[in-house]
């Protein structure tokens, strides 16, 4: 007992002492951020108001689909703050709350962002794999609902606890937000940011691997194998997008960012890591964070190509703004002769 009290002891000491060296993160960061908030604002309100205007008839796909676009929204609106910090060599001037709120929202969207996708997942699973059963059937969009209300509430209570770790503190005689904790929290955060990773991301990763499996299994299957019904071939190549999507979120956004976040969290809590080891680890995974972020204009994306309706009304609108260009050149076009007739 005494010696864990010291190993914790001198972590933090070490780590109060260890100034990382994180210069890299006022080019990368401001990049990536403008690049996600430019493309995420307007991707998720367009597919808000796409799915507000079929309120009436929501599948239950489209609900799920609502509260993973509000996820995203939310988030990248607090972008700004977060483009001008890094801007700013690392220096938060918004205050304690304003910190906390940050860093909340952030890792709120990315398990919110998980839950939602693994919801989705599941009801396409269900709809392949077991299109005639009636269990899953009644209820209908109200329980899709009672799920998203759910998630939320699950969302929140994984999340909670970052108002109690994020913080601002003192850094180079600036005032920086620390991302996970303050340097001397660190050993306290690291059970509860292992938990979060375990419930948050790995849980749901396998239940999304799990029925992707089964689903690859019945997508292989020809149509007129038993079991097989017509209708789940008709699904086919919506399943095949969506599981391709999908998996690209996961391996661009989720995956990397988990794994060099849990690999930072053992390397800050060990009382030997030389200050050397702790810096390039903490540069490993804050390269990966704003890659994390990425899912906002991600996810818009899996709308899109799950929606042969709103597929071809984009067609429908740029072939519409092609051809309004297109008249445009040719009313200009036939101006210019007319005007040199006019010439004396």
């Amino acid at each position: 007992m005494e010696n864990d009290l010291a190993s914790a002891l001198s972590s933090i000491l070490f780590n109060l002492r260890c100034t990382y060296n994180e210069d890299f993160k006022r080019i990368l960061l401001p990049a990536v951020y403008i690049f996600v908030f430019l493309l995420g604002l307007p991707l998720n309100a367009a597919v808000i108001l796409k799915i507000l205007r079929t309120r009436p008839n929501l599948s239950r796909n489209n609900i799920y689909m609502l509260n993973l676009a509000l996820a995203d929204f939310l988030y990248v609106m607090s972008l700004p703050l977060l483009i001008y910090n890094y801007a700013s060599h690392d220096y938060w001037p918004f205050g304690e709350f304003a910190c906390k709120l940050v860093r909340f929202q952030f890792y709120s969207n990315l398990h919110g962002s998980i839950l939602f996708l693994t919801c989705i997942s599941v009801q396409r699973y269900v709809g392949i794999c077991h299109p005639m059963a009636m269990w899953h059937k009644p209820g209908g969009r109200r329980m899709a609902w009672c799920v998203c209300g759910v998630v939320w509430l699950v969302v929140i209570f994984l999340c909670a606890p970052t108002f109690h770790f994020a913080a601002t503190g003192i850094q180079r005689n600036r005032t920086v937000c620390y991302d996970l904790s303050t340097p001397k929290h660190s050993v306290d955060y690291y059970p509860y940011g292992m938990a979060l990773t375990g419930l948050g991301f790995l849980l749901p990763f396998i239940g999304v691997m799990v029925c992707y499996c089964r689903m690859a299994q019945i997508l292989c299957r020809p149509v007129s194998y038993q079991g097989v019904s017509m209708g789940t071939g008709e699904k086919r190549d919506k399943a095949v997008r969506m599981i391709i999507v999908v998996a690209a979120v996961f391996c661009v956004s989720f995956l990397p960012f988990h794994i060099t976040k849990t690999v930072y969290m053992v390397v800050r809590t060990l009382p030997d890591a030389p200050c050397a080891t702790r810096n390039l680890f903490s540069i490993i995974y804050k390269s990966t964070r704003p890659f994390a972020s990425m899912n906002s204009f991600l996810d818009p994306i899996l709308f899109y190509f799950t929606h042969s309706r709103y597929r071809q009304s984009t067609k429908r609108f740029m072939l519409k703004v092609t051809t309004i260009k297109d008249k445009g050149i040719i009313v200009r076009a036939k101006s210019r002769p007319s005007a040199a007739t006019a010439l004396p």
